[in-house]
């Protein structure tokens, strides 16, 4: 195992730990991956959580009903695996897979302008979650924006007109009073 986490700057969150699992030592995972157990295909771990900072080895792991069951390297004891609840599963950014034209990991939009056809400036993207038909922005209100409210927009082709990562704008179909 090594010993040397990748800079905090170069690790995206794939995940966490939630709690245990039976009485091995294993830990139950919440994945933020697509599909979920896309999290077992990275074999080193960098664990954080409030500052404390871990590396791992994953030795096993398995989709169990709804549940991501996690067996990593040397952890053998339910009590000693209980610590480990918190922990964000985080991997170097290096290691993820490219992407096509056209398409964006989730950390990749966070912190974007978001613009409207008039030009307005709506907000920064503050985070994204899921929803049963589409992916959500949350919009929150930055300096230079047009007000202050928080905005919910729908990560679709009819609302994202245009993203430019160099520029760290996305331009948007949606009006500003909605």
């Amino acid at each position: 195992m090594s010993t040397t986490p990748a800079p905090a700057e170069d690790l995206v969150v794939l995940g966490k730990i939630v709690s245990v699992h039976g009485v091995r030592g294993e830990v139950k995972v919440y994945s933020f991956t697509d599909p979920v157990d896309n999290v077992l295909d990275y074999r080193r771990w960098t664990l954080k959580r409030d500052g404390e900072v871990k590396q791992v080895e994953l030795a096993s792991g398995r989709l169990q009903g709804k549940v991501l069951v996690a067996k990593l390297e040397g952890l053998d004891d339910r009590e000693v695996a209980r610590t480990f609840a918190g922990f964000e599963i985080c991997v170097p950014r290096s290691e993820l897979p490219s992407l096509g034209d056209g398409e964006y990991y989730w950390y990749q939009l966070e912190g974007l302008r978001v613009i409207d056809q008039a030009g307005q400036l709506l907000g920064r993207i503050d985070h994204l979650f899921e929803t049963g038909a589409n992916d959500v922005m949350v919009v929150k209100a930055c300096a230079g924006s047009l007000d202050d409210r928080e905005r919910l927009l729908p990560y679709t082709e009819q609302c994202v007109l245009a993203i430019d990562l160099a520029a760290g704008e996305m331009r948007v179909d949606w009006d500003a009073d909605f």
